[in-house]
């Protein structure tokens, strides 16, 4: 196979400080202010139109794909880092309310069965990652981090402290993001009945709540985001607001109230976050190995649904719930789904926490072995970050 050249730092420093305009870029060209505007008022209209289909997650969904088409189209917004960080914390605190002490029951009864389920997808996502280095679709050590099954923005950081290109592995990550989003969605929408998704989707969106405990929600949020950050630990402000969250909910001490209205902005900064990373300049840079990227995506997702099997012949667990559970996804994405359907939400938590915690403990040292493992196949440097 013909080698693929590997860019220099001029290149990547052309790339990304001097692209040339071109017609699918003229929303870059608009006030920034304007753009934001565009894309909050049809993020708004396309998600209502998708939640009226009951489409599960149509909140993540609706402004994950606007922002993909605002960023392909040469967007120059992207979503503030301290609202994305936010907006994690608000997911992550809203998946420690979700949790029990059943769930941890439920953990330990076949705690062999779940650490097996995800050492093969990790298995198997290392087994992609090392065709792909040895194939040279991608320069480095890309292809390896790229095709870690979760915890993708810890991944690129990682993967950038390493030598990996950041971007490459951003846009495989985040590719599979979609995918896995898109093709979850559509399961669930098609698996769950009609007058089931009807009634599930009628929503209060400003119900009567506790405005106390919604005060304290909110402290919870912010105090959790900013200890997150300061920890310095990967997805620190979605990791430790689980923790924490979990721990006082299990013990009673905290009542976690986050009104629809709420979850649904966290959601739209979590889908515009994902979407503007989808710019011209990426895709250009990855555009030559993105048919074998889908593909990768596209076996590991199905490596994924196959092994979901297993915990519906030995656990009892009902299909659905099976294959979010094993879905190849970001815990927050998966768990946003989950939270949109009728399934069995903390047992889906419980094994895509488990992969999140196995991906941020093994997922270095995995892909510094592959790395080596394949240095003769693919000896060229990892591509310098301009």
């Amino acid at each position: 196979m013909r080698r693929l050249p590997v860019s220099s730092d001029s290149d990547l420093s052309d790339l990304a400080q001097t692209p040339q305009p071109a017609p699918n870029e003229r929303i870059g060209r608009l006030p920034k202010s304007l753009q934001w505007l565009l894309m909050v008022t049809v993020s708004l209209g396309f998600s209502v139109l998708l939640h009226e289909f009951h489409v599960p997650a149509a909140l993540l969904l609706g402004p994950m794909i606007i922002g993909i088409i605002m960023g392909t189209n040469g967007a120059t917004i992207a979503t503030p880092k301290p609202i994305y960080l936010g907006a994690q914390s608000v997911l992550g605190v809203m998946i420690g309310g979700s949790m029990s002490i059943g769930i941890l029951t439920s953990f330990t009864h076949d705690w062999a069965l779940i650490l097996g389920v995800t050492a093969l997808t990790m298995i198997a996502s290392s087994l992609l990652g090392w065709i792909l280095c040895v194939r040279q679709v991608l320069p480095g050590t890309a292809g390896i981090w790229g095709s870690s099954p979760g915890a993708a923005s810890a991944m690129v950081i990682m993967a950038e402290a390493f030598g990996a290109d950041a971007r490459l592995v951003a846009f495989m990550q985040y590719v599979r993001v979609v995918i896995v989003v898109a093709v979850a969605s559509s399961i669930a929408n098609l698996w769950v009945d009609p007058e089931l998704a009807a009634a599930a989707g009628t929503y209060d969106w400003f119900p009567a709540i506790d405005y106390g405990q919604f005060a304290i929600t909110l402290a919870l949020v912010v105090g959790l985001c900013v200890a997150g950050i300061y920890s310095r630990l990967p997805s620190g402000p979605l990791l430790l607001p689980i923790i924490i969250t979990t721990i006082l909910h299990i013990n009673g001490w905290v009542d976690i109230v986050l009104p629809e209205w709420f979850l649904g902005l966290a959601y739209a900064a979590i889908g515009w976050a994902v979407g503007l990373k989808f710019t011209p300049a990426v895709i250009r840079h990855a555009a030559y190995a993105l048919p074998k990227i889908l593909l990768s995506i596209t076996v590991l997702i199905a490596f994924c649904a196959s092994i979901s099997v297993l915990l519906v012949v030995f656990m009892d667990v009902d299909p659905l719930t099976a294959y979010l559970a094993t879905s190849p996804g970001g815990l927050d994405s998966v768990a946003i789904i989950a939270a949109s359907t009728n399934v069995d939400l903390s047992f889906i938590l419980v094994l895509q926490a488990t992969r999140f915690f196995m991906v941020l403990a093994l997922g270095p040292p995995l892909a510094r072995l592959i790395a080596r493992r394949t240095a003769k196949f693919n000896p060229g440097p990892d591509v310098p970050l301009s």
